[in-house]
């Protein structure tokens, strides 16, 4: 049982260190003793828990939610990763010919928990206001949903067991002995040029090739095989509160600026008529910071138009130790942009 207690204003510094360790402690013995439990959150309880997602709970999600939903989600292994875990993808929609599609994936990068859980909160969304909610009944009635829930899984679960601020795969590499590639560095767009490392050792390192990561490489072979249906891509980050769209590998304005632009803004305006919570949207170069070798700027030179990435909550006060009591919130706001930005699509095929 948890007591109440305070602290001299002197002290702080010393304590908070102990706190985040205990906190952290707590966590990886959570995920210890539920490995075997299905990842999932329960929408009918009041507050929602972060869980582990080992390959055992992947696996049962996934399966679980396609099997309860035959007529709207099927599940499909696009790939493993690079230490040999499948990598589920699902496809979200009712059954129809010549069908255009959205791509969105969650968990690049390791630490941000909150990623995954958006990407669980929209499928378990879809599948149950179906029927019930227009814009989503017309969405799923017109349009696939690719959901990748979790891109980097290796890097996931070594949050949990070692290392909660872990951010890139666990790969190993030649000459070093350095582990991990950051996933979103990876992409051969602008690659390993601004805002990334060439060495092993950095978070940002790029790889020794555009996808050189065989998670990148899976999601990449995915998108090409499909690039005639797939007519958004969205990627889902955290922290923030940014919503973000080409160029991030140059300082370039993309052709599509005006009308990109012009969608982020009214999909933040959306996102921040729930909670109030503020969004800064534009090109990433210049709204976050330069970065090259990005799945956005990627897919979008791959010619999917509406290629966004969103960084969702918060803005840095708990920053990639997001509060299980936002989790809720945080979903329930970044779905109603997801839903304008997937709506617009709809009305604006090419």
């Amino acid at each position: 049982m948890l007591e109440q207690f305070s602290v001299e204003q002197h002290t702080i510094g010393m304590v908070l260190p102990i706190l985040r360790k205990l906190i952290y402690t707590m966590l990886v013995f959570k995920c210890e003793v539920s490995k075997d439990s299905l990842f999932s959150f329960s929408f009918k309880k009041r507050s929602l828990n972060y869980h582990c997602y080992t390959k055992q709970s992947i696996a049962a999600w996934t399966a679980d939610i396609a099997a309860q939903n035959p007529d709207l989600v099927s599940r499909s292994v696009i790939g493993k990763t690079y230490e040999g875990r499948p990598m589920y993808l699902l496809k979200v929609g009712k059954s129809g010919s010549n069908k255009k599609a959205i791509f969105m994936d969650c968990g690049f990068h390791a630490r941000e928990w909150i990623s995954p859980a958006f990407c669980q909160w929209f499928v378990k969304e879809a599948v149950e206001t179906y029927g019930k909610d227009t814009v989503m009944t017309t969405l799923l009635d017109k349009l696939d949903f690719y959901v990748l829930p979790v891109v980097n899984i290796d890097g996931y679960i070594y949050t949990w067991t070692n290392d909660r601020m872990w951010r890139k795969t666990r790969s190993k590499h030649a000459g070093s002995t350095c582990i991990g590639t950051d996933p979103n560095r990876n992409f051969n767009a602008g690659w390993c040029t601004l805002g990334a490392s060439k060495s092993a050792c950095s978070s940002t390192y790029c790889g020794p090739a555009p996808e050189s990561e065989k998670e990148t490489k899976a999601l990449a072979d995915f998108i090409r095989e499909h690039l005639s249906t797939i007519k958004a891509y969205l990627t889902i980050h955290s922290y923030s509160q940014l919503l973000l769209f080409p160029y991030s590998y140059t300082y370039s304005l993309p052709s599509d600026y005006e009308e990109l632009n012009s969608i982020a803004r009214a999909a933040s305006k959306e996102l921040a008529s729930l909670y109030n919570t503020e969004y800064t949207y534009g090109p990433g170069a210049t709204t976050i910071y330069p970065a090259s070798g990005g799945s956005d700027d990627w897919a979008y030179n791959q010619g999917i138009k509406y290629s966004f990435t969103f960084e969702l909550r918060d803005t840095g006060r708990y920053g990639f130790l997001l509060p299980e009591s936002q989790i809720k919130p945080t979903c329930e706001e970044t779905l109603l942009a997801v839903k304008y930005i997937a709506n617009y699509v709809l009305e604006h095929l090419y």
